[in-house]
């Protein structure tokens, strides 16, 4: 059942943030359906929980997490979630499945996908439904960030969709931003987007094992030369971003690459770059949530609605340029009380 269709079984919204403040994993699993569901009554309590635990003021790490297809990325994540959850940290993942432009439905398999994190005590794996949303996350991940933070989690993997030109979504709300590539020699270099290339802060190339570990080496090296022919960023310290070699399989690299990790986000804070991300991504949470409410308003008042279909047919029949269409909509919400 989708986040749409699901009835809103909430207890008392102060009983419920008492439980995911206590670290709850049933609490806070029925809090991210209540955040992800498109209900208005369900909205305005999903605000309200939201504003509840935003006093808690906790953080964890938020590391971004994307890659091409058949890179490994469960099994990637399910070996690195494990090798935090033997260091005695909580790790929360976000999975985010493509959903159907057809029905809008996802298959939402990371669970059997990491069958082994899925049954460590100290790790938390949530699918989402993408809803068609651009960007490699759900409309709600940042929300679900927030409460996973709240139920004390200490790392939030956030999985994306995969490799597209609207991907680096991801690292407007994570501190961290990791691409997952395998070994394909140069021409995987050709095929990934520059603005992910220069949004990344380490590429770890992944299947580094076995038959595949000489290509993986040679991958290495390209994107090691690739990134140093970007330009350096102000929140980066010397040699970041870097490329790293790892197997999920044989679980080599993953302690280097958690070492690099928590190395930059360390500079990040003690220079001042990880509360001013923060603060930007703050603000660009509340831009997002404004245009989604303005996008919604159009939708939802019915003779907004009865226009725009009006001036659709318009648009399609060839009588009216689109962007003389859209400029009529515009002018009619300035002047609310005229008749469409």
């Amino acid at each position: 059942m989708t986040a749409e269709t699901a009835p809103a079984r909430t207890p008392d919204l102060d009983t419920l943030a008492t439980r995911i403040a206590d670290g709850e994993r049933r609490a806070l699993a029925r809090a991210i359906t209540l955040v992800e569901s498109t209900r208005a009554e369900d909205r305005a309590k999903a605000t309200a929980l939201l504003q509840r635990l935003a006093g808690l003021k906790r953080e964890a790490l938020r590391i971004g997490l994307s890659g091409t297809p058949g890179v490994g990325k469960s099994t990637f994540i399910e070996a690195f979630g494990m090798s935090l959850t033997a260091q005695g940290l909580k790790v929360a993942v976000l999975a985010v499945d493509p959903s159907s432009t057809r029905t809008g439905g996802s298959i939402l398999g990371d669970k059997t996908r990491m069958e082994r994190l899925s049954r460590e005590p100290n790790a938390f794996i949530r699918p989402s439904p993408s809803l068609s949303e651009l960007g490699g996350v759900s409309r709600r991940t940042r929300e679900a960030v927030a409460l996973v933070e709240a139920a004390g989690f200490d790392v939030v993997l956030i999985e994306t969709v995969g490799v597209g030109q609207s991907e680096t979504m991801v690292a407007e709300m994570s501190d961290l931003f990791i691409l997952l590539l395998a070994p394909a020699g140069g021409d995987e270099l050709q095929g990934v987007k520059r603005g992910i290339m220069e949004t990344a802060d380490l590429i770890l190339v992944n299947k580094a094992d076995g038959d595949l570990k000489p290509a993986a080496t040679r991958t290495c090296a390209d994107y090691a030369g690739a990134l140093r022919l970007l330009r350096k960023r102000p929140e980066d310290p010397e040699g970041f971003p870097k490329a790293l070699m790892v197997s999920a399989i044989e679980e080599n690299g993953l302690a280097e690459a958690w070492a690099e990790m928590t190395a930059l986000a360390d500079w990040r804070r003690e220079t001042g770059h990880w509360a001013r991300r923060r603060a930007d991504q703050a603000r660009g949470w509340f831009e997002a949530e404004v245009r989604q409410g303005l996008l919604a308003r159009l939708t939802e008042d019915h003779r907004t609605r009865a226009r725009m279909d009006a001036l659709g047919a318009q648009v399609a029949e060839g009588a009216v340029s689109a962007s003389q269409a859209a400029s009529d909509i515009l002018a009619a919400l300035e002047k609310p009380h005229e008749k469409p």
